[in-house]
């Protein structure tokens, strides 16, 4: 028994990963998803939509088939020793950096037009734009109705996700659980409020360089939001299963990273967006 106990364990810090279907089958998914898309968006094949259902699909397969072997690999196999983590850690902080710069790239579109909406250089965007921003034709959000309500939503959810945080360290698995449960029905307040917002805009994402600019930004945002409450929500199920440990809960710590980078990511887009570049002009 006691050798057979041996053998499960690694015989060193690092961990060798054994081979697995999920790295082929995710790609092939994000093609077929690729394709259908574009197909879907140029009306090229009548069945477009279904090629891109079935890439999601594969997607969402590879997602919960992969998470699932590597909890696996860390509570049952015992893989995951601290050099592992270590290197977990970077690859973590390593994404979070590609998807600053992913949001980057959508505030340098948003600032390079609304500082310079009448570039002489440019003569379509003053003819979008009337040489002013935001554009006369558009009734912007007020900064002070539902999106304030919004961060103070995201606010509230980052202090509950840290007192779960705090929790799981002092092994408190109530105030974990708790925790976590507020956090999520934050995340899905979010979500909602800002469905409600998009859907009285009084502006549209095509047509104008203010609406494309506002909805691509806040957009990505919001599925941010909800990978992030999806993110929550798989931890939460595990912490009622007893999986997080005070000493190893990598899969809660990355979700929690993850979810105050999506914080700070809404702060500025509340700062720049909504207050600063709104206008005085408002819609009901």
């Amino acid at each position: 028994m006691a050798d057979a106990v041996a053998h499960a364990k690694p015989h060193h810090d690092y961990h060798l990963v054994k081979p697995s279907p999920w790295p082929a089958v995710g790609a092939t998914s994000a093609f077929v998803t690729a394709v259908g898309l574009i197909l879907w968006m140029h009306s090229i094949l009548a069945f477009a939509p279904l090629v891109f259902g079935v890439g999601v699909i594969g997607i969402a397969y590879t997602m919960i088939g992969w998470w699932r072997d590597v909890i696996f690999e860390a509570e049952v196999e015992g893989d995951h020793t601290r050099v592992v983590q270590i290197s977990h850690r970077y690859g973590m902080i390593l994404f979070i950096a590609s998807e600053v710069m992913f949001f980057v790239a959508w505030f340098w579109a948003y600032f390079n037009t609304a500082l310079f909406p009448d570039a002489a250089r440019d003569v379509a965007r003053i003819a979008f734009t009337g040489g002013v921003w935001p554009p006369k034709s558009i009734l912007t959000f007020d900064p002070w109705h539902l999106a304030l309500l919004n961060t103070l939503i995201l606010l509230t959810s980052g202090t509950t996700v840290t007192w779960a945080h705090h929790s799981l360290l002092e092994d408190d698995r109530k105030g974990l659980v708790w925790g976590l449960v507020l956090t999520v029905a934050l995340g899905i307040s979010f979500t909602c409020c800002q469905a409600w917002e998009y859907a009285h805009a009084a502006f549209h994402y095509s047509g104008n360089m203010y609406g494309a600019a506002f909805f691509m930004a806040t957009g990505f945002h919001g599925a941010h939001v909800i990978i992030g409450s999806i993110f929550l929500t798989v931890c939460l199920f595990r912490a009622l299963a007893g999986q997080f440990k005070p000493t190893q809960h990598l899969g809660f710590e990355f979700a929690a990273w993850y979810w105050h980078f999506v914080d700070v990511v809404w702060l500025f887009l509340f700062a720049c967006i909504y207050v600063w570049g709104g206008g005085a002009v408002h819609a009901g």
